[in-house]
């Protein structure tokens, strides 16, 4: 097999439009081999194209140096009735260090239309030290402070500071939104994206977040025009369902804002959204049985840290599951005294009102600092639309809900005011 980078990747979509998914699955280095195996290669690869046609032509790669001895290959690839992109990334050895499934839509980012760019600057900042640092952003607003800050969390997965996902940036939305109404705001990228490369494979949850989280909310208090006393984290997805562990490991966190935190253990959560997808898409029976399957190995009381990542959910390792197995954020957070903010979409299928939401009202329904809203029209990334929630609607370009960063804003808002009066009228 070639090692140049470009003629590799266009041969492994061609092993992939023949099903040859056993000899793309050897060509992968030893980390993506331990989380993706080819069977869930196989499962991913019909379901996307049993939407969108059989493949008609397989473009031009365009290639790009990631860092020294690593190149990211984009490959269009036009179906029937859409298309797709296969980004690979590719090692000095010939290996496939990544491998996923793009939309085949090049619409790039454009702000929000409530996004006050003029009200703040970015900066380039460092989070956590050593080896595992990340990249991250810090938008502060103009003017000396103290402001508050938020510490933004994105969902599962290798996401980058934005929650990128097709032409959607949902984090950068909400920093730009909250930065242009006074709040400063710091984002940054995952280790699991900066750094996959150099994660012990048995990794868990807290890995994953907690540190650079916390770090990210020490950098925020130590800066002269933040109010070290007024910093909170911000969690989407899985951020919101650890956001309460990153409180208990840093206590000067002020509060939690949980954006369609998931409540529901996962391992149940991926079987109900898989047979839902099935609902909608025969094509992703296939999906059904094998997640059913790794859910089972999941849930069995013989896991441990030595089942194979192929065998379970998402190629995670049985020592992230023990932990994540081990964690109730909803308990997590009822221990914690500091307000949270609580907001749901009401068309999202992953994360719902029956099956999350629901918990968290029950778990905090004697909590006065608790405040919980659901916006009806939203869906996982708090886009607004109307109709069952799919897929495919992240592959359009779309904003969070102008309401959610309003909401966001004015609930730290009157946190700011009423510290301020209390200390006016110690002081006098």
């Amino acid at each position: 097999m070639t090692r140049d980078p470009a003629a590799l990747a266009t041969a492994v979509v061609e092993m992939a439009r023949n099903g040859r998914f056993a000899d793309i699955e050897e060509l992968f280095a030893p980390p993506l081999r331990a989380v993706v195996s080819a069977e869930t290669l196989r499962v991913e690869w019909e379901g996307r194209t049993s939407r969108i046609g059989p493949i008609s032509a397989v473009g031009t790669p365009v290639s790009e140096p990631v860092k020294t001895g690593l190149v990211r290959v984009s490959v269009p690839v036009t179906c029937e009735r859409d298309g797709l992109t296969v980004v690979m990334s590719v090692d000095e050895a010939g290996l496939l260090q990544g491998l996923r499934l793009a939309p085949a839509r090049t619409a790039s980012w454009t702000p929000p239309s409530y996004a006050r760019r003029k009200r703040f600057d970015e900066h380039d900042v460092t989070v956590g030290s050593g080896d595992l640092a990340v990249p991250g952003t810090l938008s502060l607003p103009h003017g000396h402070g103290p402001r508050p800050g938020v510490v933004l969390l994105s969902g599962g997965g290798p996401f980058d500071r934005d929650e990128t996902a097709g032409p959607n940036k949902p984090l950068k939305d909400l920093a730009w939104g909250l930065a242009g109404r006074g709040v400063a705001v710091l984002r940054f990228d995952k280790v699991t994206h900066a750094h996959a490369d150099r994660l012990a494979q048995d990794f868990t949850m807290s890995d994953e977040y907690v540190p650079h989280a916390v770090a990210a909310v020490r950098l925020l208090q130590r800066h002269p025009d933040v109010d070290a006393a007024r910093v909170y984290v911000a969690g989407h997805s899985m951020g919101g369902k650890v956001a309460p562990r990153v409180a208990a490991a840093e206590p000067s966190v002020a509060g939690l804002v949980l954006l369609a935190g998931d409540a529901q253990p996962m391992h149940q959560a991926a079987v109900r959204v898989v047979r839902h997808l099935a609902s909608l898409d025969p094509g992703a029976q296939a999906a059904v049985e094998m997640i059913t399957r790794q859910a089972a190995m999941v849930e069995s009381p013989d896991l441990s840290p030595g089942t194979p990542a192929a065998e379970l959910l998402f190629g995670y390792s049985g020592a992230y599951w023990l932990d994540l197995r081990g964690y109730d954020p909803v308990a997590a957070a009822a221990a914690l005294d500091k307000p949270m903010l609580i907001l749901q979409g009401g068309r999202d299928y992953q994360v719902t009102v029956a099956d999350d939401l629901s918990r968290w009202r029950a778990g905090l329904a004697d909590r006065p600092d608790v405040t919980i809203r659901v916006y009806d029209a939203d869906d996982h990334l708090f886009f607004p639309g109307s109709g069952p929630s799919t897929p495919a609607d992240y592959d359009s370009p779309q904003h969070v809900d102008p309401a959610v960063v309003a909401d966001i804003a004015d609930w730290l808002a009157p946190r700011q005011g009423r510290i301020t009066r209390l200390v006016s009228g110690f002081t006098r």
